[in-house]
Formats: C-alpha cells, sequence, structure tokens
C-alpha cells in the first residue's frame, strides 16, 4: 500500500470515528490513540506522516525502544499495559505523555511514591474492570468512584484525567455495550475528569456511541 492509498485507507477510519462521534453528540470531540505494539518504527512513521500523532505501548521495554528511536518526531506517547511495580520507574525514565493502565489503589500507592522522590507528576487514568471479567485488571465498577477520590486525596502526583476500560470479551454486543454504558457513567460522577478511554478496533464506533472520547486502535490504523 502506497502512501496515497494507506491515507485513504485511514480517512475512511477517521470518517467512522466521525459517524459514531456525530450520532453521540455532534459537539463530541475524540482522539485517537494509534496502539503500536505489533507494528515496527517505520509502520509507526508512515502513519505519522498522514497526520497520526498519539501512539500507545503495553510493554515499558518496547514504549522505551520506540520512543528512543522515534525522539526526533514530535509523538505523543500513551502506555496502556498492566504496569509491575518494579517497571514503575523505567517508566518515569520515559515519562510519557498518559498512563491509561492504573488498575489498583495499591499500585496508585507504589506510584505515588516513586513520583514524589523524584518530584515528578503522571497524568494517569484508572482503569475500571466494567464487565467484572476475571481475566481483565482494573478497579470494579462498585468501587470506581471512592477509589478515583481516594487517589485525588491521597496520591498528589498522580493526576487523574479521567477513566479506561476495555469492552466485555464477547460476540455478544449488548453485554460489550452494557460494559460501555457502565464506564461512561462512572466518567461522569468524577468531579474533573476529562478522559473517557473506551474502544478498540472491534469495538470502538460503539464505545464512541457510548460516551468514548479516546478510543485505542491497533490493527485497523496499521492496516493488519
Amino acid at each position: 500500500m502506497n502512501k496515497e492509498e494507506y491515507k485513504l485507507y485511514i480517512d475512511n477510519v477517521i470518517r467512522r470515528v466521525e459517524f459514531a462521534r456525530v450520532r453521540f453528540d455532534q459537539k463530541h470531540i475524540v482522539k485517537i490513540v494509534a496502539i503500536s505494539k505489533y507494528s515496527t518504527t517505520d509502520e509507526i512513521k508512515a502513519l505519522y506522516q498522514i497526520g497520526q500523532r498519539a501512539f500507545g505501548e503495553n510493554k515499558v521495554q518496547d514504549l522505551k525502544t520506540k520512543s528512543s528511536i522515534l525522539e526526533e518526531l514530535p509523538l505523543e506517547w500513551h502506555f496502556v499495559g498492566n504496569l509491575q511495580k518494579n517497571k514503575i520507574n523505567n517508566l518515569l525514565d520515559i515519562n510519557p505523555y498518559l498512563f491509561q493502565a492504573l488498575d489498583s489503589l495499591e499500585l496508585a500507592y507504589e506510584l505515588q511514591k516513586k513520583l514524589q522522590s523524584r518530584s515528578m507528576t503522571l497524568d494517569v487514568l484508572l482503569q475500571i474492570n466494567s464487565a467484572k471479567e476475571a481475566s481483565k485488571h482494573g478497579v470494579m465498577p462498585e468501587d470506581a468512584v471512592d477509589v478515583y477520590k481516594q487517589i485525588l486525596q491521597e496520591c498528589p502526583n498522580i493526576h487523574l484525567k479521567g477513566v479506561m476500560s476495555i469492552g466485555a470479551h464477547t460476540n455478544d454486543k449488548a453485554v460489550i455495550k452494557k460494559s460501555f454504558e457502565t464506564t461512561y457513567g462512572i466518567y461522569k460522577q468524577l468531579e474533573g475528569a476529562t478522559i473517557c478511554s473506551m474502544g478498540m478496533s472491534g469495538d470502538f464506533e460503539m464505545a464512541i456511541e457510548c460516551g468514548s472520547n479516546m478510543v485505542r486502535l491497533g490493527s485497523i490504523m496499521f492496516n493488519k
């Protein structure tokens, strides 16, 4: 696929985002984060050249490698993976634009300690396990508002910007939709929250129609 064909392909993805956005609300704005975990730095560059700026990785080492190779480009890096406590310092060395997957109060306290010792702050989203699936990380929906408030009060170096969740892992669209509605309902209760990150390549239109204002698109952005 040459550059022009690729641009047309990405324009079509953006059009789908636009249609979903307008179905939710004409004034709604949606940001696309291209998840590059299965993509090379050349593929990231190709997407950058047609206008994409925000990219996400789910492994700290991959984020470090790719952001270092591409440091000349003004990219906005998001970390979207599960963060192990022993990798916190490695992540803070990179200082990503946004850490999207803070999945427990315990991790928040550990992150706060490390941030405070470095006199740093970090923009973060609280991950919600909205479908209550054992295979997923995140706080339970019924605890989310309290946990969010607790982090705001007790972890001043963590700048909470909103929430993130992954749609229910099922083919039942009604169940997926309910998981998005659950997250959006929590998001609306959070004072000062500005980001509701929901939706991936297979379900982003439904997520946007449920209120998502940030989608994490991997395979579809890289035509894989």
